[in-house]
């Protein structure tokens, strides 16, 4: 039987959640209940929503393995969702907020490749932020903590462009090479991370970090650059 208060919709067409892939998110209703809701992506083989198409609930490891030759743009219906250059969620990583991306260099801040070829429902798990940079690796040196915003330049805020370990002790964060939200995406989950390499950075170069923000917990839902 249903929770009391729980609205359980259908899965959209295409390819369905499988179990423990993560494909629900929850978004309190106005009574204050939670109302579980269906991540939903749709995954276009051309530029501007041409060509064919997929939707998506679920995490997908090989988007061009026998869904589609190639992915040309993207309209994120509920989410987040993280995707990444290669297949099985490796590369480069890519957040796609709820929104429309009609070409690559929509959702790449690199502007280093156009390939797209897995992705994941990304979990946000509250409202609230907080968030511990570390000059050096296991925590050491200089530490800056950040607390419900979003910081556009590091050097602004005093601190330097090394970040070498990362404590995400609340939400989901993701942080850019350069100043300005550019560069190359890493996405910070909720842990620990004492060393770069764990989330898969050449260098502890970090210039800019911001919240990962949806309609489960926020309002307008997405990220708007200034």
């Amino acid at each position: 039987m249903e929770p009391r208060g729980w609205y359980l919709p259908a899965l959209p067409q295409g390819r369905l959640c499988r179990p423990g892939s993560g494909g629900w998110m929850g978004e309190p209703d106005p009574h204050g209940m939670l109302r579980m809701l269906p991540f939903q992506v749709i995954v276009y083989e051309m530029e501007n929503f041409q060509g064919k198409r997929c939707e998506l609930s679920a995490e997908c490891p090989s988007l061009t393995e026998s869904l589609l030759e190639k992915v040309g743009s993207i309209q994120v219906e509920s989410g987040p969702w993280l995707a990444f250059e290669r297949r099985a969620f490796r590369g480069e990583q890519f957040v796609l907020e709820k929104g429309d991306y009609p070409r690559w260099d929509a959702w790449s801040n690199s502007h280093h490749s156009d390939s797209l070829l897995s992705l994941r429902p990304l979990h946000i798990d509250g409202p609230d932020h907080k968030l511990h940079l570390f000059e050096n690796p296991a925590f050491s040196g200089r530490k800056m903590e950040i607390v419900d915003d979003d910081v556009p330049s590091l050097w602004a805020h005093g601190f330097q462009d090394r970040v070498a370990s990362i404590r995400a002790i609340n939400g989901t964060w993701v942080g850019y090479e350069f100043p300005g939200y550019r560069g190359r995406q890493y996405v910070f989950e909720r842990g620990e991370y004492r060393h770069w390499n764990e989330w898969d950075a050449n260098q502890p170069q970090l210039q800019s970090v911001r919240r990962i923000r949806d309609q489960k917990w926020h309002k307008r839902g997405c990220f708007l650059s200034s």
